[in-house]
């Protein structure tokens, strides 16, 4: 029989799988986006922060893709794309760029996302 104090105490330990997760497909690729930006914000070395922002730019590119999001969402994957696009500078996202001019083509008739959000 378990001690009921041994069965409380070991239920507040933490346990491996913890920190695993389950998740669909496009909300992985959003939570691996989220921690590159984490770890962008934060690498002391440029040459993992330029690998970082690229594959930042890819990921933002796939997520707004995915048809599994609103398209008010996807709208805004794309803003944030081109912005992160800015971010990294011309040189390493120029055929992301090219992506990004038509998938703004399909969305000419959407209501732009405002400037800044308060």
């Amino acid at each position: 029989m378990t001690h009921p104090a041994r069965s409380a105490q070991s239920a507040d330990l933490p346990n491996a799988s913890d920190e695993e997760y389950s998740l669909p497909c496009a909300e992985a690729l959003l939570a691996g986006t989220l921690a590159l930006m984490t770890g962008y914000v934060q690498a002391c070395c440029d040459s993992h922060r330029a690998a970082m922002g690229h594959k930042i730019v890819t990921n933002l590119q796939l997520l707004g893709q995915a048809d599994v999001f609103t398209p008010h969402f996807r709208t805004m994957l794309c803003n944030l794309q081109s912005r992160w696009v800015q971010q990294c500078g011309p040189g390493r996202a120029e055929p992301v760029t090219a992506a990004l001019s038509a998938a703004e083509q399909r969305r000419a008739l959407w209501v732009a996302a405002p400037e800044v959000v308060q």
